[in-house]
């Protein structure tokens, strides 16, 4: 890739699992954990979109709870747990590769941000708890601009802060939805495709896919 300035990440689901909440309760929740995982995720999501468009902005937080509170429903899961998947989900677990990858590209003196859904306290606890606070340059949240991707009001941050080029800016998502967003908009998008699924049609192909993080160090 060429002329790139800042290489700019999704945080849940690019640099962060966001399953390890329900996974490190999969004693208790049993082996319905993972689709009861993947239900809340996709219901935050909509939750995102649906606010967005109905101009009823709640921060992510607040979506992670009322998600989390219909997917305890659906799943018939406890309540005397949601405080246990909600404080997990503070700290959700890095995937493997993360630490390291972000080391050599900072060693190679990219401009390295978060671009993301969550909010600031829950993106700097992320950072912080995983040990990745010195890697990172900027981390930017929707709240700035109270509203969710892939609205493009979220893309435009940091080209406004670093004063750059759409197309200088590589940007990392797992979820296809979110790269199309970027890639839409201007950015050089690549896909981590971890598990193996198809891309949406959205109008975009994205610039190169690779398995994990890992592979984006064969693009520099």
């Amino acid at each position: 890739m060429k002329n790139i300035k800042a290489i700019i990440f999704d945080a849940y689901g690019t640099l962060f699992d966001v399953n390890s909440a329900a996974e490190k309760c999969k004693d208790k929740i049993g082996d319905k954990w993972e689709p009861f995982a993947n239900f809340w995720r996709t219901t935050q999501l909509e939750y995102t979109w649906l606010r967005s468009l109905m101009g009823r902005h709640k921060d992510f937080w607040q979506i992670t709870e009322d998600s989390l509170d219909k997917s305890m429903k659906v799943f018939q899961i406890d309540s005397s747990m949601r405080d246990d998947l909600l404080n997990l989900y503070k700290v959700l677990s890095p995937f493997k590769e993360v630490h390291k990858t972000l080391k050599t590209l900072k060693e190679k003196k990219f401009k390295l941000a978060i671009l993301s859904n969550g909010t600031p306290s829950l993106l700097n606890e992320l950072v912080k708890s995983n040990n990745l606070e010195n890697l990172f340059d900027d981390v930017f949240s929707i709240e700035e601009v109270g509203i969710y991707k892939p609205n493009s009001k979220v893309y435009d941050m940091p080209i406004k802060k670093y004063k750059i080029e759409k197309n200088e800016v590589a940007f990392l998502s797992a979820n296809t939805w979110d790269v199309s967003g970027g890639g839409n908009y201007g950015y050089q998008s690549i896909w981590v495709n971890r598990n193996n699924n198809i891309f949406d049609i959205l109008d975009f192909k994205p610039n190169f896919e690779i398995k994990d993080l890992s592979g984006l160090l064969s693009k520099f």
